[in-house]
Formats: C-alpha cells, sequence, structure tokens
C-alpha cells in the first residue's frame, strides 16, 4: 500500500510514518493540481472514516457558514435528489453521517465498516460540497436558511427557516449565550468574535447572493482538507477523489486564513444580558465569568497541560479556584471552560447563580487563590491525578457511539487547520504526556499559571444578567419589525411573499423523480449481516452471587460495574435515589476528603462513575428493574484498587456534612436545568411517557421533573430539611447496598479473572445486612397532558402511548417504521415543512411509543401532523427500493460498532432483561423480511398508541399560553426560588 501511495502521479507526498501511538501509518500529502491538504491514518479498524473539511471564517454573523452546511446537502449534480443526506441517513450501513460548523470551518464526515456503503458515502458527500443545488435552486437557501412566510396577504408576516430556529432555540440556553459571549469578548476583532452558526437577529440580513459568493470563494480544493482512516485501499480512494473531483479544479489562491486577535493591553469589563421569566428572580441569577486567551493550540505541550490545570483549578471536586468560590458563596455553580479547538484558545472559570455585586470579590479570590498556588505550589498528587486521568482516555480511546477515527480527525484538526504540516501534532501523545510528568517537580504548571492567568493582559471580566421577559420584548418587537415592514409593502410586494410561500411549500412537498432518486447508491438486503449480534455472558456464582463474565479483549483494561437492585427500597425514599447517585463520589469517606477521593480515583483507575437504569422483563412487561449501578474501569493491575476504592465510595461515605451537601445539590440542579433547557425533547419526552408507563414513571422520579422539583424545594428549605436529607441517604445505602441485591459484571480478557472471586467475597462480606423494612416503590401512572414554560424561543412536542395495551404484538418491523417515520414522514412534515430543527420518533420492545419535535416554532400545527401519520402510513406509496433504503437504515442503528465496554453492557442488559438470543435474532428476520403492506399495517400501531392522547410540550411561555386549552395543566418549567 505504501508504494502505491507513493507512486500516485496527483500527489506529492509531504511527510509518512509510523504512527506508533495510534498503531497507523500516517502520511501527510499535497494534491499537485490544486494544493488540497490530504491527510491518512492507515491502520486495521473496519470502523472507516472521511472527511472534507475548509477553513470558513464568516465575516458577520448571519450564519451563512451554517446555513451553507445544511444546504450543500440538499441535492447536488450527480445526485439531483432534494435531500440526499436524507436518503444516506435511511438507507446506508453508515456509523457516522452528519456535518458540523465550528467558528473557523466546516466538516463533512461520513464513516462505515462496510466498503461498498463507505465509497457510496464518499462519493455523494464530495459531490454535494462541490456541485451542490444551491446554484439552480433558490428554495434551497429559502427552507434552510430563512424566509419571510404568508400563506395570504391577510396574514401576519413571520420569519421561518431550519437554521433560524435552530439557532433560536440555541440563543435560548443561558449556558450557551455566556459560552458565546465569553468567545466573542475575547476576540471582538476576528472571526471568534462573531457568530458562525448565525445570530436570529441578523440571520434575515443574509441574501441570496452572499451565501451563494461564500460557497465560491470557500468551496474550492485548494481550501481543502481531505481525511482518510481505517483499514482500506487508500490508493484506490485517492485516485477517485483526484480524477472525479478534484482535477477538474484549478488551483485558487483562497484568502481563509484565521486572523489573531492583538493582545488586550489591559482587562476588559463587559456586561451581556439573557432572558428569563416575567416572574423569576433576578438575584442570584448572574452568570460571572473570568476569561484569558492562552497561547495558540499549535503550542504542543500547552494544549494538554490546559486540560490538567483546568481540572486541578476548577473541574474536579474540591479543586482550588472552584472551592474557595463556592465557600465565599460566590454562585450555587462553578465550572470552567476550556476551548482548544479554534486558533487562539481560551479558559474561563464561571460562577453561575451569583450576583452582580460580588464580581469585584470573584476576581479577587481568583487572584488570591493563583498567587498562593504559584507561590506555595500545586498539589502534585492533584497534578499525577489529572495527567493519568487524561491519559488513560487517550490510551483506551472509548468514545462511545462515535467512531474512533471521526474523533482523532476531529482533533488532528485542532493542528491541522493552522499548520498543514501538523496534523498528527495532538493524536500523536504518548510523548507528551512523559514530558507533562517529568514537568510535574519543575515549576512548568506555577509557570502556566502566572504567565497566561495572571500576568496576562489579554482576559476579560464578564457578567450576564438575567432580564425579565427580554425574549417576550424580542418577540414583540421582531413581531412589530415586521408588521411595521409589510405596512411598507405595495401590494405586488405582498403578494410575491405570498407566491414565494406557495412555491416554496410546492417544492417542499414536490417528490424527487425515480430517476434522480436511483441516482443514490443503494446496496441490497443481500448486503446485510443476516445474524444478530450475540451476547458474551458467562453466568458464575460466588457463595450465592452471581458473578456476570464477558470473556472480550481490552487491550489491558478491566470493566468492572456492581449492579445494585433497587427492589427494596420504599416509596418514600425512590425520589431520594438520583441525590445518592450524584452524592457518591462527591463527599468524604473513611479515609478520604472528597478532593483526595477524586485524584485517588484518577490516580489508580480510568474513572469511576454511578448510573441508574431500568430493565424491563422480556417476558412478562409488568415486571422490570431498576439498579444503581457502580462502574469502573483499570488497568488489570489496579482492577483490585479499584474494588476497593468503590467499597470505599459506597460504604463509608459520610453525608453529614451538611454545608458540601448544599453544594452539591445547588451543582446538581445547575446542571440538570442546564440540560433541560438545551434537551427540551427529552424532558418533554420522558414525562409524556410517564402517564402511563411503569418504567418511565420510575425514571422520572429518580432524573425527570420530580426531580428537579425535589432539588427546588430542598434547597429552598435546606436548613428545616437538611437532617432528613441526611437520614435518606444513610437508609438509602443500607436498603441498596446489600449482599442480596448485588451482580458483578466484568469485560476483560480471562487472563485478568485471578482474585476476582477472592475481590467479590471480601466485598460481600462488608456489605450492609441489617434488616430493613418498608413497601418498594410502584408507580400509579396517570395522564396529565402538561406543558412547562420557559423564556426559549422554541418548543418541544411530545404525544406518546402504548400500542401492546391495545393488543398489538412487538416486531422487528418497527425499527423499519422507525427510520420512515423519522426520515420520512416527520422530517418533510416537520422539519423541512414547519422549519423544527429535528425530529425524533421511539417504538419499544414493551409497546411504549412517542413522538417528538426538537428546536420547533410550532406546537398545535406540530400535534395535527402526529395526528395524521397513521393515515399516511396506512396509504403511503411506497416501492420496493425504498424499503429496503428503510431496512438498511434501521440494520445501520442496530449494528452500531461497539467498544469493548459497550459489548459488555449490551450482554448485561440481555442478561437482566431475560431477552433471550432467540427473539433478538426474530426481531432481526423481522426487520429484514419487512415488505410494502406490512409497513402500511403499522399504521395501525400509530393509531394505538396516538389513542392514550397523551401529550407534553416544553417551550416559550406566551406560544404555550396560545394553546392553554390543550393542556389539563400548565406551570413554569423553572419555578422562582
Amino acid at each position: 500500500m505504501k508504494q502505491q501511495i507513493e507512486a500516485l502521479d496527483a500527489y506529492q507526498v509531504i511527510e509518512k510514518r509510523k504512527i506508533s501511538d495510534l498503531n497507523s501509518e500516517g502520511y501527510i500529502l499535497k494534491h499537485k493540481k490544486t494544493g488540497a491538504a490530504v491527510t491518512l491514518l492507515l491502520n486495521d479498524d473496519e470502523n472507516k472514516v472521511f472527511y472534507i473539511g475548509f477553513r470558513t471564517p464568516p465575516k458577520d454573523s448571519t450564519g451563512v457558514a451554517h446555513i451553507l452546511e445544511h444546504s450543500v446537502l440538499c441535492g447536488s449534480k450527480n445526485f439531483p435528489v432534494k435531500d440526499p443526506f436524507i436518503e444516506l441517513a435511511k438507507g446506508s450501513l453508515n456509523t457516522f453521517l452528519n456535518a458540523m460548523t465550528y467558528p473557523d470551518k466546516t466538516v463533512y464526515p461520513v464513516a462505515s465498516c462496510n466498503d461498498k456503503d463507505f465509497k457510496n458515502l464518499v462519493h455523494v458527500y464530495l459531490d454535494a460540497v462541490f456541485y451542490p443545488n444551491i446554484y439552480q435552486e433558490e428554495k434551497i437557501f429559502r427552507q434552510e436558511g430563512w424566509h419571510y412566510e404568508m400563506e395570504d396577504v391577510e396574514d401576519e408576516l413571520s420569519i421561518n427557516g431550519v437554521v433560524y430556529n435552530e439557532m433560536k432555540g440555541a440563543f435560548s440556553s443561558p449556558d450557551d449565550v455566556v459560552e458565546r459571549e465569553i468567545m466573542n469578548s475575547l476576540y471582538p476583532d476576528i472571526t471568534y468574535g462573531l457568530e458562525s452558526g448565525g445570530d436570529p437577529d441578523f440571520i434575515p440580513e443574509l441574501s441570496y447572493e452572499d451565501f451563494l459568493a461564500f460557497h465560491k470563494k470557500y468551496y474550492h480544493p485548494s481550501n481543502s482538507y481531505i481525511y482518510l482512516y481505517g483499514n482500506m485501499d487508500a490508493a484506490e480512494y485517492l485516485t477517485f477523489i483526484d480524477e472525479q473531483y478534484l482535477s477538474a479544479f484549478d488551483a485558487l489562491k483562497v484568502n481563509s486564513l484565521v486572523g489573531v486577535q492583538t493582545p488586550f493591553a489591559a482587562p476588559k469589563e463587559l456586561v451581556k444580558e439573557y432572558s428569563v421569566m416575567e416572574d423569576d428572580s433576578i438575584s442570584e441569577n448572574t452568570y460571572l465569568t473570568y476569561n484569558v486567551s492562552m497561547g495558540t493550540s499549535l503550542d504542543k505541550k500547552l494544549y494538554i497541560a490546559m486540560d490538567v490545570l483546568d481540572y486541578v483549578l476548577c473541574s474536579a471536586p474540591g479543586a482550588l479556584v472552584k472551592q474557595a468560590l463556592i465557600d465565599k458563596g460566590i454562585g450555587r455553580d462553578v465550572y470552567s471552560t476550556l476551548e482548544n479547538g479554534i486558533y487562539q484558545p481560551y479558559f474561563s472559570v464561571i460562577a453561575k447563580n451569583a450576583n452582580s455585586s460580588q464580581k469585584e470579590e470573584f476576581v479577587a479570590t481568583i487572584h488570591e487563590v493563583l498567587k498562593k498556588a504559584v507561590s506555595e505550589g500545586l498539589d502534585k498528587k492533584a497534578l499525577v491525578a489529572a495527567i493519568n486521568y487524561f491519559e488513560f482516555r487517550y490510551r483506551e480511546a472509548d468514545f462511545g457511539s462515535y467512531p474512533k477515527g471521526l474523533m482523532l480527525g476531529l482533533e488532528a484538526l485542532d493542528s491541522w487547520l493552522y499548520d498543514e504540516k501538523a496534523p498528527f501534532m495532538h493524536i500523536e501523545a504518548n510523548e507528551t504526556y512523559r514530558e507533562l510528568k517529568a514537568s510535574i517537580a519543575t515549576g512548568y504548571f506555577e509557570e502556566l499559571i502566572q504567565k497566561y492567568i495572571l500576568d496576562n493582559p489579554h482576559k476579560t471580566i464578564m457578567e450576564v444578567k438575567p432580564v425579565q421577559g427580554l425574549t417576550s420584548r424580542k418577540d414583540k418587537a421582531l413581531y412589530d419589525k415586521l408588521k411595521a415592514y409589510k405596512e411598507t409593502l405595495s401590494p405586488q410586494e405582498k403578494q410575491e411573499i405570498v407566491d414565494k410561500t406557495a412555491a416554496l411549500r410546492a417544492y417542499q412537498e414536490e417528490e424527487s423523480t425515480k430517476e434522480a432518486l436511483e441516482t443514490i447508491p443503494l446496496l441490497t438486503r443481500e448486503d446485510m449481516k443476516k445474524e444478530a449480534a450475540g451476547y458474551i455472558n458467562e453466568v458464575q456464582n460466588v457463595d450465592g452471587t452471581t458473578v456476570l463474565i464477558h470473556d472480550i479483549f481490552t487491550n489491558g483494561i478491566s470493566y468492572l460495574n456492581l449492579v445494585f437492585d433497587l427492589k427494596d427500597v420504599p416509596a418514600g425514599l425512590l425520589p431520594y435515589v438520583g441525590i445518592l447517585k450524584a452524592v457518591l463520589m462527591m463527599v468524604d469517606t473513611e479515609h478520604f476528603s472528597y478532593g483526595e477521593l477524586f485524584n485517588e480515583v484518577n490516580t489508580h483507575t480510568g474513572g469511576i462513575k454511578t448510573v441508574v437504569n431500568t430493565y424491563t422483563n422480556a417476558d412478562d412487561l409488568k415486571k422490570y428493574k431498576v439498579t444503581l449501578e457502580i462502574r469502573s474501569k483499570a488497568l488489570y493491575e489496579k482492577r483490585d484498587k479499584a474494588m476497593e476504592l468503590m467499597k470505599e465510595i459506597i460504604l463509608t461515605s459520610r453525608f453529614e456534612d451538611t454545608k458540601r451537601l448544599y453544594e452539591i445539590l445547588a451543582e446538581i440542579k445547575s446542571r440538570m436545568q442546564a440540560v433541560m433547557t438545551g434537551a427540551g425533547h427529552s424532558v418533554a419526552s420522558i414525562r409524556a411517557l410517564s402517564y402511563f408507563s411503569l418504567t418511565a414513571a420510575v425514571s422520572e422520579q429518580i432524573s425527570g421533573i420530580p426531580q428537579y422539583r425535589l432539588l427546588e424545594d430542598l434547597l429552598k428549605e435546606f436548613e428545616e430539611r437538611k437532617a432528613v436529607l441526611v437520614q435518606n441517604l444513610k437508609d438509602l445505602t443500607q436498603y441498596i447496598f446489600r449482599p442480596e441485591n448485588l451482580l458483578v459484571d466484568y469485560t476483560a480478557a480471562k487472563e485478568s479473572y485471578g482474585g476476582l472471586e477472592t475481590a467479590v467475597k471480601n466485598l460481600k462480606a462488608d456489605l450492609y445486612t441489617g434488616k430493613v423494612s418498608g413497601e418498594s416503590f410502584r408507580p400509579d401512572p396517570v395522564r396529565k397532558n402538561e406543558a412547562f414554560m420557559t423564556a426559549g424561543q422554541v418548543q418541544y412536542v411530545c404525544r406518546a402511548g402504548n400500542f401492546i395495551d391495545k393488543g398489538l404484538p412487538y416486531t422487528g418491523a418497527l425499527k423499519v417504521l422507525k427510520v420512515m417515520m423519522g426520515y420520512d414522514y416527520l422530517w418533510n412534515q416537520v422539519r423541512v415543512k414547519g422549519g423544527a430543527y429535528g425530529c425524533m420518533c421511539g417504538f419499544y420492545r414493551n409497546g411504549d411509543g412517542y413522538f417528538v419535535s426538537y428546536r420547533d416554532p410550532n406546537l398545535k400545527k406540530t400535534v395535527d401532523v402526529y395526528e395524521q401519520a397513521a393515515e399516511y402510513i396506512e396509504n403511503v406509496k411506497l416501492d420496493e427500493r425504498t424499503v429496503t433504503q428503510f431496512i438498511i437504515g434501521a440494520v445501520s442503528e442496530l449494528d452500531t460498532p461497539m467498544t469493548p465496554a459497550t459489548k459488555g453492557i449490551y450482554s448485561l442488559g440481555g442478561y437482566l432483561t431475560g431477552l433471550s438470543m432467540e427473539k433478538v435474532q426474530k426481531e432481526r428476520d423481522e426487520l429484514l423480511a419487512t415488505t410494502i403492506d406490512e409497513l402500511r399495517g403499522l399504521g395501525r400501531y400509530i393509531r394505538a398508541f396516538m389513542e392514550n392522547e397523551c401529550l407534553c410540550v416544553v417551550g416559550n411561555g406566551e406560544k404555550i399560553k396560545e394553546s392553554e386549552d390543550m393542556f389539563m395543566h400548565v406551570e413554569q418549567l423553572f419555578r422562582n426560588n
């Protein structure tokens, strides 16, 4: 392969070498004719990755780069369908398919384990970026970006568009607003001072002509970054890329360099705003931020050292700056932001739920702590723990469902975008970790604090203050502006908007021709793997305790999971399980303070975490198991140390320090509020499901709105309730951490099993055995149909129900229906026509089903779409090719490559649910055999779950009030404490 690549006439080999850290052959190439930059990482990973990226620094905040990212995937020269992206999503075996806009670049990545599929994906994406239909069809810009909307000349004038609504959602999250303002404040004169995603106030200023000009300037091979990763014939792909695309272009001098912000002569102070509801308190709702620009991303050692500093100063529990601010009552939640994916990285300390009056003390406290750290030296154990933590993550390279090659490729851009000869700088990091360990004793980290934080004038001190009703006022200002603008229009101009609205609707409803659809390459059913992924379970018994072993090669890492059944937890204590999960590892134990414990865990292991899960019995859907799981990962030789630390955490945690408990509760509430604001679809769906589903009702108690309400009440009445809280947490440990509740789950190769039985016996001997009593929690779901109002600008709309209760059995064909709904009916009706950023659905083995929208400008209109879904399915016109697409998309979701850890979790899930491989295989066979008639017949499943009439909406208060009669109850999502 090496000789083949070197022999390619179209490319110049700049560098080739073994990347030992990644067990890969690395190449840096340049396309001779155009100057396109190319990087290869070739290895034995079957999950192949390709991307093409472009440096795309915007000159304003109209979101042109973001709108273009959406729009180029709406049809191209060789693939003239209206939405190739969706055709691929519903009909390929991709393991990743998306596109991303960053502050200074746009990236188009794909991944697949199937060679034929991977070639198809590469072909379609290259055609999309170089020959998009945006030049032939202006409606693409209007649909994905923005457009005036009016269906009749007498209607109110409005603005709609997918990116426009996406960014209205993004601008609704206070935490996102703060993060954006921080970067803008530090780099006011360059691209980082702008909003590449688009500011909704400015998006309507973008013209179609400027949109096209941006593509013409930046989407050229001379400004491109092409990346290939994995087990492939790289010479074949490079030849294809050259002959089919790059060779058609001449070299072009593209001025896309990211400007450098001139360092400030002195720190700057700024004040910004974010919106809260009219009757929300503005007390203790301000964000105070301390922000510094730190070097460049081409400083290899600093790039990782900043992560280490972040850990020691702010991220770890008890970290120096974080704890000092919390001890002084400056913010209920103190956290940090480290952005090193841009040329000029920055570091921020943020105190959330603070007051403006605390700003001077906020700055003084940071300076005081840092000066002391420099003069007395940082805690060496904390530095060792931090470096070990990041090195373990680097070596493990477990990115969950994201392909390893993709994450490495994106990290490569952190250096490659600014130096075309340095794509491997940060992904080749073993030597850097060795240097950092050696630097602990030299004062290197203390020097970084002095240079980049204390003595650095390139910093901003910014407060972001709450403003009551700001969203409503902005909505009213926009309404007035559009009304006034409409009044300036002539009858002909009004009619033109009406005509354009109708034309866009007609375009959106027009189906691609059969000929156009057939240009998209498609696999066949025969290309699909017929066998379902099997479990890897070996059941052992250690003195009456089940030890479930998964014999999997893990590259020397053991994954140890202590699974405790919550069957005996009484109803009154169940909501506190969510709090216990968050408190464990965050309080003192018998041998460690909480800060020392965190460092001890990260010094010896790859991390310990707690999770709560529910498992529905596959043979009796009314039965379920709720578990609290303590999960660790560690090198084989450190496994027993991991077990020892897990035992320390579950059996000796001290809950009596009520000051610490208050800090933890305040932080949990803050983080939960941020998640609920950004992921309103998750809040709405689990809430709607809880109206009828036992497992959803349990999950809702532990992690949903009732959990958030409990946190609100505990913090509001903490002095009165703290003693009960402490006792409840103590009682919970007695109910949960008992020998009869324990299952031990272990994922590793057999060579590591030695001593496991002894470790389990030692753990069991110390678990609680005292008598406990109480009736376990059994939810009584009831339909509530609620709306939860926020200061956000968009909605999240969910309808849910159950089809098995109506006598319909689960079938694997429902996985095909999920793809069809998500990428056909809901996509077209809710996203394309409705302007929402996204829409999801699910049909589960227990019969639960739901539809939910994401960053949706509509409410009732979306519910109407849901109501018409069954009729659409029952009458849909499909051909064999389309059904095959949906089947391939469903298989793709099933066959996401699993890491060793996820294989273990998958096998554990099969064991705890009692889901046999026979059933799993039967469902796969049903999926693969789905017919046109069978798909149409699934309309009755939608009718069945819609009969429950369970509705939950999270979103804009004014929009909800307009449709108040749809709900049984309306309240604010976040109550005024």
